[in-house]
C-alpha cells in the first residue's frame, strides 16, 4: 500500500491527495464507495474553480469502478459540451466506454487527447489515456498499436514513476507481452506486474527509516534496475547516460540507503516500499 501511495507523491498536480485517496479505496477492497464519497464532498468544497473539472472525472472514474455504467453515463450527459471535450472527460469517457465493452467508442474519445487537439486536464494524466487507448486497441485485435500505445504510456510514467494509471486500469497480459517485446521499460514493467500481483511490502511494526536525504529522480531511476542485475555499463546504456553516472548515483544510494553492496540497497529499498518485494521462489 505504501508503495501505491508513492506513485501518486510523484505527481506534480493539485489531485495528488485526493487520487491517492481514491486508489486506497480501490486498492483496499471494498472501498471505493468511500472513495466516491469523498470526492462527492470534494466537489462541493471546491465550488467553481479549476480543480471542479478534474473532480467530475474522479467521480466518474469511481463510479466506472464501481460497476455503476448508468450512473457514470448520466453524469457525463449532465456536462455542457464544451465540459465533454475537456482532456480528463474525454480520458473518462474512454474508460467508461470500455467498461461497456466499446473499444471504438474509446478510442474515438480518446483521438482528440492524443493528438493534442483537445485542452484541460493535467498533462501527467496523459499516461492514462496512452494506457486507455493501449488496452482499447488489443481489443480491437491490433497489438502492434497497442503495444505502441502502452510504450508510449511507459514513456510518459517513467520521469516520476507514477504507476497510478497501472493500478487504475490493469492490463497484465498487455505488460508481459511488452516485456517480451523491444521495451525502454524493463524494469518498470516488471515493477507494475509486482503490485499488480498484491506484491507490495507489509509494514512493519516500527517501520523502516526513512533515508535522511530524499532520493533524486536520476537515483529512483536507477535504483529500479537494481533488482534486475544489469552490470552498471548495462544501465548505463538503458537510461542512455554514462557509466560514470551511473556509479556516481548507485554511491549516493549506497550512502542514503546505508548500505554498503547492492543486495543490501535493494532489500533497503524493499522495506522502505521504493521497490516492489521480490516474487517468491516456487
Amino acid at each position: 500500500m505504501q508503495r501505491a501511495e508513492r506513485t501518486f507523491r510523484a505527481e506534480a498536480d493539485p489531485a495528488s491527495a485526493l487520487g491517492g485517496h481514491y486508489v486506497r479505496g480501490q486498492l483496499g477492497r471494498g472501498r471505493a464507495a468511500g472513495a466516491l464519497s469523498a470526492f462527492r464532498a470534494a466537489e462541493h468544497l471546491a465550488g467553481p474553480n479549476p480543480l471542479a473539472r478534474p473532480l467530475r472525472a474522479w467521480i466518474m472514474l469511481a463510479l466506472v469502478r464501481l460497476g455503476d455504467t448508468e450512473r457514470a453515463e448520466r453524469a457525463l450527459a449532465d456536462l455542457s459540451e464544451r465540459d465533454r471535450d475537456r482532456r480528463e472527460m474525454r480520458i473518462a469517457a474512454a474508460a467508461l466506454r470500455l467498461a461497456q465493452h466499446d473499444p471504438a467508442a474509446a478510442t474515438a474519445a480518446l483521438a482528440p487527447v492524443l493528438d493534442g487537439s483537445t485542452q484541460g486536464g493535467w498533462r501527467s494524466w496523459l499516461a492514462e489515456a496512452f494506457l486507455l487507448e493501449a488496452i482499447a486497441r488489443d481489443s480491437l485485435g491490433d497489438p502492434a498499436a497497442a503495444g505502441h500505445a502502452l510504450e508510449r504510456a511507459l514513456d510518459l510514467a517513467q520521469p516520476d514513476g507514477a504507476l497510478l494509471w497501472f493500478l487504475l486500469h490493469p492490463a497484465p497480459g498487455l505488460l508481459e507481452r511488452q516485456a517480451r517485446q523491444r521495451t525502454a521499460h524493463a524494469a518498470l514493467i516488471a515493477e507494475i506486474r509486482d503490485l499488480l500481483a498484491g506484491n507490495r511490502p507489509e509494514p512493519s511494526r516500527a517501520g523502516p527509516r526513512l533515508p535522511l536525504d530524499p532520493l533524486s529522480k536520476s537515483e529512483i531511476r536507477v535504483l529500479r534496475y537494481l533488482p534486475t542485475h544489469l552490470s552498471a555499463p548495462e544501465i548505463a546504456s538503458e537510461l542512455y547516460v554514462s557509466t560514470s553516472t551511473v556509479k556516481t548515483h548507485l554511491r549516493n544510494l549506497y550512502a542514503k540507503l546505508s548500505a554498503h553492496s547492492r543486495a543490501e540497497a535493494v532489500e533497503s529499498a524493499r522495506a522502505l516500499g521504493l521497490l516492489a518485494p521480490s516474487v517468491p521462489q516456487r
